[in-house]
């Protein structure tokens, strides 16, 4: 090999240098160099002496504020460096111009005294007005870490063009290492400019305002200050790449922490902050899952349930609300026998809360679990293998409005992920285990008695991806999904056929029974008027026609609906968004035509 290849191997393997952040110290060292080679330069000029005099004064004054900045950084080890490190980086640049401008002034021989001479009072006017600026910046920056840490609302010079990043650093400054009324006032002044914009969010991220949040957080110096803290993160934490910031800075170990043992208020601002960060980031959800943060949210959601107890019944009784229960119940000790190690601190101050905050929280730990198992099959197995779904059912059962909600759609997040998962799906949705039994009662109680579409619709979808689960004798399910194919609202109507389409395709191993049952629940006359009602419902509606046609062919109720001639006459239009259907419509045209006479096979093309 040559010298040449070896070098080039070589250097392949070398690791790239990781550069290290200066220290303050090490920041200040510069310009405090530079102001003395300018005070000396000063000194030695031979022309413009009154004006290198002044200049220096100036130096002179910095100089001392640098030096000042440098005792505070080794006496603080919790000082907040950024807006330092900017201030000195500019004022670097200003005392190497002065510099420049006083060497000037020198005694120079020959053509070089020429070169040199050329300075005028302007230049130093100029010069003056910069470090003046930079005196200005320092004096904001001292006046920030020698207070007790509140925000400052002055302006300092290196900000006057963007007045908001000057807010941004004092708010920060004050969190970092303010007293703690100053940090509560300035999380909630972060917490306010990110909400206006994502500008703010993304300036109070660059310029390290996340992990003094984290860290104030965690230490729980009070109900408030917690509140504000988690508050600000959740307006910050507006997409996937500032949630991955707060991944990256340890921040969900700390979230977790927190949520398990901490007072109402504060869980509920966290709860929220999962939540949020869960919807937004799949990294995040599964850091979620690894920390197990299922087991505090599903402790706080069935506190005040009895989960030993489960209704046969529970379709004809209507149970108060939780904040009804509250007021008639005595306390039980709020959490499952398998998670009273989270919040046990804090039972007694729980004890005193009002029914209403005790409902937010409940509501506030549901949505976490609804965004945590979207998409997620291992944050929606650690829910199942909690007494997560029995949990879910009850509150289905007794609650309404918001909390209702949230506990649907979390039931439709994980049977939707169940669909797709045989295990998860063998091991949680067994129709014979206590668990599943309740959820399916709650789901078709849902179904049956509910009129608010917004409920409706997550328990019949559902009901829809555990459509595989299910015996070929189950008939209670076809009766109710089949009686919302005619209902008034389209979007029902529609979802109601997306669910009975998985009973019949052909991957449900009882497809033909299932479809047998849609049939004799007279499914039909309401599926033709679903062609009728626009694209989406149109399609869904075909392909749950097509299913049956192909499972039940020669029935007396698909010749009678002209269920050949429907197909015919809607194919080719939805065929023209939707291409990839062309081969179940051809095959449900053709065994539909096999059995009614006088249709011959392949009587229509569907080619384009």
């Amino acid at each position: 090999m040559s010298s040449a290849s070896t070098a080039t191997v070589t250097s392949s393997t070398v690791p790239p240098r990781v550069v290290e952040e200066k220290t303050v110290q090490e920041e200040l060292s510069l310009p405090i160099l530079l102001a003395d080679r300018v005070i000396k330069s000063a000194q030695e000029a031979e022309s413009l002496r009154q004006d290198c005099s002044d200049l220096a004064k100036q130096v002179d004054r910095l100089s001392q504020m640098l030096r000042a900045e440098v005792r505070l950084a080794v006496s603080t080890p919790s000082l907040y460096d950024r807006p330092l490190r900017r201030i000195a980086s500019d004022i670097t640049r200003n005392l190497d111009r002065a510099l420049t401008l006083v060497r000037k002034c020198k005694k120079h021989s020959g053509v070089l005294r020429q070169v040199f001479s050329i300075t005028t009072t302007a230049d130093f006017r100029k010069v003056s007005n910069l470090l003046e600026s930079s005196i200005g910046d320092m004096k904001w920056l001292l006046s920030i870490f020698e207070s007790d840490g509140g925000a400052h609302l002055s302006l300092p010079p290196i900000a006057s063009n963007d007045p908001i990043l000057a807010w941004v650093w004092s708010s920060i400054s004050a969190v970092q290492m303010g007293q703690v009324k100053d940090r509560v006032d300035a999380a909630n002044q972060l917490a306010s400019l990110a909400s206006d914009n994502d500008r703010n969010k993304k300036m109070i991220v660059e310029e390290g305002g996340i992990l003094p949040l984290l860290k104030m957080l965690k230490e729980g110096a009070s109900v408030e200050a917690q509140t504000a803290a988690a508050t600000a993160l959740s307006n910050i934490a507006s997409d996937g790449e500032k949630v991955r910031v707060i991944v990256d800075s340890l921040g969900i170990s700390m979230i977790v922490g927190v949520l398990g043992d901490s007072q109402t208020r504060v869980q509920i601002s966290v709860a929220n902050l999962v939540a949020r960060m869960a919807d937004l980031d799949y990294y995040a959800q599964e850091e979620f899952v690894r920390l197990n943060v299922t087991r505090p949210l599903v402790s706080l959601l069935s506190s005040h349930l009895d989960m030993e107890i489960v209704s046969n019944n529970p379709v004809k009784t209507s149970i108060p609300s939780l904040i009804e229960m509250n007021k008639k119940l005595a306390y039980k000790g709020g959490y499952n026998s398998d998670s009273s190690s989270h919040g046990g601190s804090h039972n007694n101050k729980r004890e005193m809360e009002t029914p209403e905050l005790q409902l937010k929280l409940k509501v506030s730990c549901a949505e976490a679990l609804w965004k945590l198992s979207r998409g997620s099959v291992s944050n929606s197995r650690k829910i199942t293998e909690t007494k997560g779904l029995l949990c879910l059912a009850k509150i289905v059962e007794r609650e309404s409005g918001e909390l209702q909600f949230n506990c649907l759609m979390t039931i439709m997040e994980i049977t939707a992920v169940a669909e797709s998962n045989a295990d998860l799906r063998r091991a949680a949705f067994k129709t014979n285990l206590p668990a599943a039994k309740a959820v399916l009662d709650q789901l078709l109680r849902v179904i049956q008695e509910e009129n608010d579409p917004q409920l409706q619709i997550p328990a019949i979808t559902s009901i829809g991806c555990l459509a595989r689960t299910f015996p070929a004798r189950e008939t209670r399910i076809m009766g109710p999904l089949v009686s919302h194919l005619s209902s008034r609202n389209v979007k029902v109507a529609t979802e109601a056929a997306v669910a009975l389409g998985k009973f019949a395709c052909p991957e449900n191993f009882n497809c033909s029974e299932h479809s047998k049952a849609i049939i004799e629940f007279d499914g039909v006359p309401p599926l033709m008027k679903l062609l009728r009602s626009g694209d989406q419902p149109q399609r869904q509606g075909l392909v749950l026609l097509c299913y049956l046609a192909l499972n039940a062919g020669n029935s007396k109720a698909l010749e009678q609906a002209r269920a050949l001639n429907a197909l015919e006459g809607t194919a080719r239009s939805v065929l023209a968004h939707h291409p990839e259907l062309k081969d179940l419509f051809s095959r449900a045209m053709n065994h539909l035509a096999l059995y009614q006479a006088g249709a011959p096979l392949n009587r229509q093309s569907l080619a384009s």
